[in-house]
């Protein structure tokens, strides 16, 4: 009797579970009809190499490939347009002032640059999702300044068309950030420093690598890593991204493979973003979270490089507080840093903020002492644009304040997940770039002002911050910690 009772609970709630998911599939399926159209653009992707592939092959090989994925990209996308797709800021029109393959360098792809002089170190830098070597570009010159061979991948799945990312995963991406290394090394030789900076994705993957490195003595360790927005958590949503496109499994509900599909007016990065790019991103989170905790409990990050991370305190696409909780505590002590860019406090705009937001620094980092040093990039005072760096160095509570001479824009309230590696002269990011337009669009000087509901684009997009007013101070920061490189004793060095 109790055994049919429980036959019947069990089948009623497989039929409940079943209707459920009918019903979310038919609902999501036709949310996503109602949106933009797919183009060529989107369903298109690139046929990159896979990561056995890549761990075999040498960076001649895989620049070779990308040649090739260029080439098919023109001829499968670019050439086959519509006349209704022949916009002028239609980055695969051919025709428009966006088009990649147009400027001076097309910083979509990979690319080395060499010191003139003595080589007198090696670095490898990793751009983010949807992202492409465009977003790093000022980080590799500053280090080639500094004597240093820079190596720059193009992602797999990046910097050609969105479509792209619906065929790879993050152990692909991982691939190419160990070939980025063996090139790096080639280069260099073994007898210069090793250094990994990573911007959003690429710092999940930078910080990947490390951790993999100390597992793995067959992968080359780095002397230092320098981290920007890094993505060490995602928001929860990410976790279940998979699900909400389970209904494009039948051809009727392709769109639903997509959270965004807008124009591609940006010439270096996608504005569309597929599913599957949301879920590989939460599954490389997870796996570098569970691995920074599994070698912690077992004592084995103790050789673990240095690592100096800039981060917004205001963040809507990677977690700030991972940052801290799932990665800081649990580095040994050896002298890595966690810079934050706060809020501008003096923002006319207190009445419109939510009330945590003014307090955000201060709930987000651990009383001090800590093991690691902080800086807080903030207002010298609550009614001046003015900033300070409030810094507080490693196991000390005595907080040390320098300022910059730098003031905050007064149209700018805080920094963004994106602004963090663009000066604010830069000709694609900037608000007051060197040379506007050099890549057919200057999105950092757009302010619209009109109707509500009249454009392809969401405003939110458009208004969100580009360039970073610190990122002298940034880069300062991080030449210190290359000039520490040629140090013997790189610990003390870092210290003073």
């Amino acid at each position: 009797m109790v055994s049919n009772t429980l036959i019947k609970v069990v089948k009623r709630v497989a039929l409940v579970l079943l209707t459920l998911i009918v019903m979310f599939l038919l609902i999501r399926g036709y949310q996503s009809e109602q949106g933009p159209a797919l183009h060529r653009w989107h369903t298109w992707s690139a046929d990159e190499m896979t990561a056995d592939q890549i761990d075999h092959a040498s960076f001649a090989d895989y620049l070779a490939r990308e040649d090739v994925i260029f080439r098919e990209m023109k001829t499968e996308v670019s050439d086959k347009l519509s006349d209704e797709e022949k916009t002028s800021l239609n980055r695969f029109n051919a025709q428009s002032q966006v088009y990649p393959a147009h400027f001076q360098t097309n910083w979509n792809r990979s690319f080395v640059l060499k010191p003139t002089g003595t080589v007198k170190g090696a670095v490898v830098l990793l751009h983010g999702l949807t992202d492409s070597p465009y977003s790093v570009r000022y980080l590799a010159q500053a280090y080639q300044q500094q004597g240093f061979v820079a190596v720059v991948p193009r992602l797999p799945g990046h910097g050609t068309a969105p479509g792209s990312l619906t065929k790879v995963d993050w152990k692909t991406w991982l691939a190419v950030t160990r070939l980025a290394v063996r090139e790096a090394t080639r280069l260099a030789g073994t007898q210069v420093p090793l250094h990994l900076v990573g911007y959003s994705n690429g710092g999940a993957l930078a910080m990947k690598y490390a951790l993999d490195s100390q597992q793995d003595n067959a992968l080359r360790k780095p002397q230092q890593l320098v981290l920007l927005s890094p993505m060490i958590g995602v928001t929860a949503y990410a976790r279940f991204a998979g699900l909400a496109g389970w209904p494009a499994i039948f051809p009727v509900f392709a769109k639903a493979a997509w959270l965004n599909i807008v124009p591609e007016y940006n010439p270096f990065k996608y504005n569309s973003f597929p599913v599957r790019a949301a879920r590989q991103s939460w599954l490389l989170t997870q796996a570098l979270q569970d691995q920074i905790v599994q070698l912690s409990r077992r004592g084995e990050l103790i050789h673990l490089p240095p690592v100096l991370t800039f981060q917004s305190v205001l963040d809507s696409t990677v977690s700030t507080r991972a940052v801290v909780n799932a990665l800081y505590q649990y580095l040994p002590e050896n002298r890595s840093q966690l810079v934050i860019f706060d809020i501008n406090q003096a923002a006319n705009l207190r009445a419109l903020f939510r009330p945590a937001l003014y307090s955000a620094v201060n709930t987000l980092l651990p009383a001090a002492p800590r093991h690691y040093a902080t800086t807080v990039i903030t207002n010298a005072s609550a009614t001046t644009y003015d900033t300070v760096a409030r810094t507080v160095a490693a196991d000390q509570t005595q907080e040390v304040i320098q300022p910059l001479h730098q003031a905050w824009p007064q149209d700018m309230y805080s920094l963004s997940h994106i602004a963090v590696p663009f000066p604010l002269t830069d000709s694609l990011y900037g608000r007051e770039p060197m040379e506007k337009n050099r890549y057919g669009i200057s999105l950092g000087t757009i302010s619209l002002r009109g109707e509500t509901s009249s454009l392809t684009v969401g405003l939110d997009t458009l208004m969100r911050n580009t360039s970073n007013p610190f990122f002298d101070y940034m880069m300062a920061q991080i030449n210190a910690r290359i000039a520490c490189s040629q140090q013997a004793d790189v610990q003390q060095c870092l210290k003073e």
